[in-house]
């Protein structure tokens, strides 16, 4: 495939996914004072799983933790998978500042990231009687991708880092999608035009922020993890989930990769896409 054949289907990629309307939810709840550190709340719909109380499914939204990405464009994958019989929590979290070309507001980001956690088995108690917190996934897409590895790794952080937790999240698995899972090789690659060493605060931060922040040093995490990954990734590309799965190898963890043909993306977390179901069925295999 040529590099202009290559771009095209990704721009396509790209523009489906943001055609959906946003999908509102049934609730919203505020883990702190500022406006985006809110949850919203996805009751299950249609039948899924076994039966009984439905698994909790947490979403993290991607978009290079950019101000302009919110979880509004995720929330017709936080629909779709409600409509699969999970309960859903979709997480927004403080991101770039005025400047929307900036990644990340360090430490604000990975402040929201934990506090939401932490705070979500009560809320899913209070707003979601019908879901089972025990049975908890993880999922978030590209730099939401990160953020998810990321809060399953916490009680592997650096001891003096002020998101350790003592024992490991009470989590039935993580399913990273095209997530900036490896900072050494996406800052290699360029992903997302510097993203990593602006979420991290620049250059002069790099080596020092790094270990506060990135999965592929945070292993092993003892927690069962899948990655799905396009092939045809244009913005994180196949390489940064492969060199993340070496890192847990190597750590002595096994990391489940879920390799799609044909697939850029976007396709993840598109209701139209077929990939958007093969994410379901991640999701349900962690989840029962």
């Amino acid at each position: 495939m040529t590099d202009d054949v290559a771009a095209a289907r990704a721009a396509a990629e790209e523009k489906s996914v943001f055609s959906h309307a946003p999908v509102d939810p049934d609730a919203t709840a505020a883990y702190g004072d500022h406006p985006d550190q809110v949850i919203d709340f996805y009751a299950p719909r249609g039948e899924g799983g076994p039966g009984g109380p439905a698994p909790v499914v947490v979403v993290l939204h991607g978009g290079v933790w950019r101000a302009p990405y919110d979880r509004r464009h995720i929330s017709p994958f936080a629909d779709f998978v409600a409509r699969h019989g999970f309960a859903v929590a979709s997480v927004e979290y403080r991101r770039g500042g005025d400047d929307a070309s900036v990644a990340g507001r360090w430490p604000d980001t990975l402040d929201d990231v934990a506090a939401a956690l932490d705070a979500l088995p009560a809320f899913v108690r209070e707003l979601l009687p019908g879901a089972d917190p025990r049975r908890t996934v993880l999922t978030g897409h590209s730099a939401g991708g990160h953020l998810a590895l990321w809060g399953a790794a916490r009680h592997v952080l650096p001891a003096h880092s002020p998101w350790r937790t003592g024992v490991p999240a009470a989590l039935r698995g993580v399913v990273a999608l095209a997530p900036i899972a490896d900072f050494a090789v996406a800052d290699k690659l360029d992903v997302c035009e510097g993203g990593v060493r602006q979420f991290l605060g620049g250059d002069e931060y790099f080596a020092e922020r790094q270990p506060y922040a990135d999965p592929a040093l945070l292993l092993p995490t003892g927690i069962a993890t899948t990655v799905v990954q396009g092939r045809a990734d244009l913005d994180v590309p196949q390489a940064v989930t492969e060199s993340y799965a070496q890192a847990a190898a190597k750590a002595g963890e096994m990391v489940g990769v879920t390799l799609l043909e044909d697939v850029g993306h976007f396709p993840l977390i598109d209701p139209a896409a077929d990939a958007c179901a093969v994410v379901v069925e991640e999701i349900e295999q962690l989840a029962w």
